[in-house]
């Protein structure tokens, strides 16, 4: 299949680079992906995404826009106050890139409609702000077979990951972090502060990454975390392995 000519100029700075050309932004435009939440991180990935043309892309969130959410939340404004993110998050794209397909779930991300919903994507963005979510993320990208693009921020510092635990010998989430929380817990709001730029670094390595998974670019995060302190201006990647007790991805 040939980019049309509006294809073509649009993403034009993409197909000159060697590692897309016009073979990889038409795997992008034909690719399904899925980002759970549209907050903070999700912010960054949905505009970036959408910029780079991923032709097919799924937002799950089940939230109204607040006033606290705008110093981070850029996908939404001040008209946006009340409105479902799903809407306000599909009106942005759709401005930004309306050749694209954006299909909205208003849903908290539970086990049940996660399965059904994912089994239709390619790969899942991980931008909630939850542990139980980001265990049921991780739970249903390993028994689907997806790759999950794992995200975290807290403060000036935050995490960024690949996993494909469904492949020999790489973990989970569960397997950096094994402390399961049920849905009824949450942190205090004194430990919720955050810098919102960090939210958008954090939510556009987030993007990067899963852009290079899409088109098995170079070095992956898979099997690797990469921290980030904005504050102090570190950055260093730390190797993480399978543990071989997980629940997740290990048969006991």
């Amino acid at each position: 299949m040939t980019l049309s000519q509006s294809d073509h100029q649009r993403y034009l700075r993409n197909i000159i680079l060697p590692e897309i050309g016009e073979k990889g932004q038409q795997k992008l435009l034909d690719s399904k992906v899925l980002v759970v939440g549209a907050g903070g991180l999700g912010s960054a990935i949905l505009f970036y995404l959408s910029a780079c043309g991923i032709g097919n892309l799924g937002i799950i969130d089940n939230d109204q826009v607040e006033l606290s959410n705008l110093q981070r939340q850029i996908i939404h404004n001040t008209q946006d106050l009340n409105k479902l993110k799903i809407t306000s998050a599909r009106e942005k794209i759709l401005a930004l890139n309306p050749n694209i397909n954006v299909t909205t779930y208003q849903n908290f991300a539970d086990e049940e409609n996660l399965h059904l919903i994912a089994q239709n994507y390619d790969l899942i963005v991980d931008a909630s702000d939850n542990f139980y979510t980001r265990f049921t993320i991780n739970q249903i990208c390993h028994n689907l077979k997806k790759p999950m693009v794992y995200g975290a921020v807290k403060g000036f510092v935050g995490q960024v990951s690949v996993f494909k635990s469904y492949l020999a010998n790489n973990p989970c989430y569960a397997c950096f972090n094994p402390n399961f929380k049920d849905r009824n817990f949450n942190l205090p709001l004194s430990e919720k502060g955050i810098l919102g730029a960090v939210a958008g670094n954090l939510g556009t390595l987030q993007a990067i990454n899963a852009i290079k998974e899409l088109l098995n670019l170079d070095e992956s995060l898979v099997g690797k975390i990469l921290f980030c302190d904005f504050l102090k201006n570190n950055f260093r990647k730390v190797k993480v392995t399978k543990n071989h007790s997980c629940k997740i991805c290990c048969d006991n």
